[in-house]
């Protein structure tokens, strides 16, 4: 579908700017990888190629027309979403006062930021000192997950599906950050019943990249033990392995 026609169908301002933009984030695509192998066909590319450029150029884009537009269910244009936007190695960035704005919890972020820095901090402290230098603490899925849990604490209602999809992220890896935040800021999030040293946590160095390729526990770094029957890594490989039967 050319874009053009897609800019008018969704209402969006005629902008050469924006078209220009899209057409390059999916001309990257199909560069860099067949977007068909994630179950993203050519029209939802374009719309979501146009959702992109417009989050990034700041234009007001309406998500509810374009999901009719794609004709996918919300959770799977999400899912592609996110598919797509990793793919291309494009990331949000979200500021604690703009989420805080938009979800109308102005008064969280003093919280969301001392969690964020005291998170780091923390988790720095429990990893070797040859990881440390490479942490990366900048991916938008930890300032949503400490919004998220400042929230709840102070028993404020925000939509968590939205904040997911904000970040661009996907649960069961918001699930598994919610998880390590909860173990190592108990004195800033208040959910579990006793704040662990970062010492005695026992983990794993990927977390910081999210995706949970190849954990080991001996590698240093963070896995929960919060629940006995199963860790967040355990949950998200049995995710995944439910997601191939």
């Amino acid at each position: 579908m050319d874009l053009s026609e897609v800019v008018k169908k969704l209402g969006l301002s005629e902008s050469k700017h924006l078209i220009r933009k899209a057409a390059e984030l999916r001309r990257l695509c199909d560069v860099q990888f067949d977007s068909s192998i994630i179950g993203v066909g050519e029209v939802c590319k374009a719309i979501i190629c146009l959702e992109i450029a417009a989050t990034r150029l700041g234009v007001l884009f309406d998500r509810q027309s374009a999901i009719r537009l794609s004709g996918m269910s919300e959770k799977a244009y999400s899912r592609s979403f996110n598919s797509l936007q990793n793919g291309l190695g494009v990331k949000n960035n979200l500021d604690v006062r703009e989420l805080a704005i938009q979800f109308g919890c102005v008064r969280l972020i003093p919280f969301v930021k001392k969690g964020l820095s005291l998170y780091k901090e923390r988790f720095l402290a429990s990893l070797p000192a040859s990881r440390r230098a490479s942490a990366d603490f900048t991916r938008p899925l930890f300032t949503s997950v400490a919004f998220y849990l400042c929230a709840k604490k102070h028993k404020l209602k925000v939509d968590k599906l939205k904040l997911i999809e904000l970040c661009g992220a996907f649960e069961p890896e918001f699930s598994n950050v919610s998880t390590s935040m909860k173990d190592l800021c108990h004195d800033v999030f208040g959910v579990a019943k006793e704040k662990k040293d970062a010492g005695d946590v026992k983990g794993n160095r990927e977390l910081l990249d999210v995706l949970p390729g190849k954990r080991k526990m001996e590698d240093g770094g963070y896995l929960s033990d919060d629940e006995p029957e199963f860790s967040s890594y355990k949950k998200i490989k049995r995710t995944e392995k439910h997601a191939y039967l």
